[in-house]
């Protein structure tokens, strides 16, 4: 068994498979890391290996604690990943955006690929027919729109996400409301729009936090994932052991 974790801003995804089967999946916050991680191995005891992505040398430490129960591996930009990065600052790009092309590359093979991943920040990333990562965008996500309009002007108050009433606000709430998710929904439609410029065919993965509130409010046909970043760290990883 293997137990994945990501590491995100403020919370830690984690999930076990056997294979390639998720067993079930996991959300905590970074200040219960230890405490969870160690309720975790307790519970599927025959877990070998945990991997993770996206960590501080914080983190990294507690991670370690537990190299006594289990193999430890946490990925790395030197790992062996299915796809050419054309990326020209390769150096710079997240594991979490690399984790995501190879989970993209491995699943959906011989296929032009976009994955979008809605959380703290929503990234954009394309991966061609031909194993090439050729890059993407991001931008902020939900949660980071909605602060920096409460946090960047002097009235406006602090909202959480909500489902637009209507398109045009009849209040200042209403008004944010709508600016905040139509125009992240715009923003996601005008990517795949762009794209379409220039690729004729390639199918959309949308994951992340808020992968399902998005994907009922696009109108691309998608496939909508929330746990597509754990399941491509446990292939990712499977195909490490293979090519090493």
């Amino acid at each position: 068994m293997i137990l994945a974790v990501d590491v995100g801003n403020t919370r830690i995804k984690a999930a076990v498979f056997e294979g390639n089967t998720l067993l079930e999946s996991f959300v905590f916050l970074k200040t219960a890391l230890e405490k969870n991680i160690e309720n975790i191995l307790e519970k599927y005891k025959n877990t070998t290996h945990l991997v993770i992505a996206s960590v501080s040398d914080v983190e990294k430490q507690a991670f370690i604690s537990f190299k006594d129960a289990v193999n430890i591996h946490f990925v790395s930009q030197t790992d062996p990943f299915p796809f050419v990065n054309c990326y020209e600052t390769p150096q710079t790009l997240g594991i979490d955006r690399m984790v995501l092309a190879a989970g993209a590359t491995l699943q959906y093979p011989n296929q032009n690929r976009l994955v979008i991943d809605a959380g703290t920040c929503v990234t954009y990333d394309f991966i061609d027919e031909n194993d090439n990562y050729l890059g993407g965008a991001i931008s902020s996500g939900l949660r980071l729109r909605y602060e920096s309009l409460h946090h960047f002007t002097a009235k406006l108050p602090l909202l959480t996400l909500e489902k637009p009433k209507r398109f045009i606000g009849k209040s200042t709430s209403e008004s944010i409301h709508s600016g905040v998710v139509n125009g992240l929904v715009f923003e996601i439609e005008g990517c795949i729009a762009e794209i379409k410029g220039q690729y004729s065919k390639f199918i959309i993965i949308l994951t992340g936090g808020d992968s399902v509130f998005l994907a009922k409010r696009l109108k691309n046909t998608i496939f909508a994932n929330s746990n597509f970043l754990l399941e491509s760290l446990n292939q990712t990883f499977q195909y490490k052991i293979k090519n090493d």
